[in-house]
């Protein structure tokens, strides 16, 4: 699968305790801010040994830039044993008969904003994607912060045009949840604030045919709203399909 090197990036696979704890922090970086006086500032949990972790550092100084870790799963029989079915009624996707791969965890650190590290990190997993024959991708994407007025446009547009196939349709699992789709099903979204408050990682997947869960879950330990995000790989427009695997290589 890697590593794989394009430009000033490089996406590896993560070979050490030492490459997973660079990961842990960057996560709590990203996730939690600095870390608190008397705190580890590792984001860790008990899928960490599960998973596959994939490193995006910069070549001249080996800066990690970006991670991401990945669950592989034989089929939807298996999505009760991933991350998300903790916050999300899924046994819709049970049905699913091919391979799938949570992707979780994904983040940048807030000091880099190259476009071409997101590049670089997708098109490693479409390496994976390719050499594994998966079948759907799927993960929870979040907005930063617990309050939806900042993302109300954001939300409304993925209730006009993102919501997952009623086949497939996650229920709600978590204690607190905003049902945007419900409660904003008369809300025309402004497309271009709606875009500006998109977070990258979802961006990406809508444009590749990804679509959402009708709610968000507010997540108060991590200080995010996340949506639950799929994408079935059959479904990405074969202009994008051959676009990530020319980067991919």
């Amino acid at each position: 699968m890697l590593p794989l090197r394009k430009g000033r990036f490089e996406a590896r696979i993560a070979g050490t305790p030492e490459d997973i704890g660079a990961a842990q922090r960057l996560r709590w970086l990203a996730f939690r801010g600095t870390a608190a006086a008397g705190e580890a500032g590792l984001d860790a949990d008990a899928f960490d040994p599960r998973c596959t972790h994939v490193l995006i550092e910069e070549r001249g100084t080996g800066t990690l830039v970006a991670c991401f870790r990945i669950l592989p799963l034989a089929g939807g029989r298996e999505i009760g044993q991933s991350y998300s079915a903790q916050y999300y009624e899924l046994s819709a996707l049970e049905r699913f008969e091919g391979k799938m791969v949570e992707m979780g965890r994904f983040c940048l650190h807030p000091a880099w904003h190259d476009p071409d590290i997101l590049r670089v990190a997708w098109a490693a997993m479409t390496r994976y994607v390719d050499q594994q024959g998966v079948e759907m991708l799927f993960g929870c994407s979040s907005f930063h912060g617990t309050e939806a007025e900042e993302y109300l446009d954001a939300f409304a547009m993925l209730k006009e045009s993102h919501l997952a196939p009623r086949r497939w349709l996650p229920r709600v699992r978590a204690p607190e949840v905003f049902r945007f789709a419900r409660v904003l099903r008369r809300r025309k979204p402004d497309a271009k604030r709606a875009m500006l408050k998109m977070p990258p990682l979802l961006r990406t997947y809508l444009v590749m045919g990804g679509w959402v869960s009708d709610h968000a879950v507010v997540d108060r330990d991590m200080g995010t709203l996340h949506v639950f995000t799929g994408l079935e790989i059959r479904a990405i427009p074969p202009a994008r399909a051959r676009l990530l695997r020319a980067v991919a290589g």
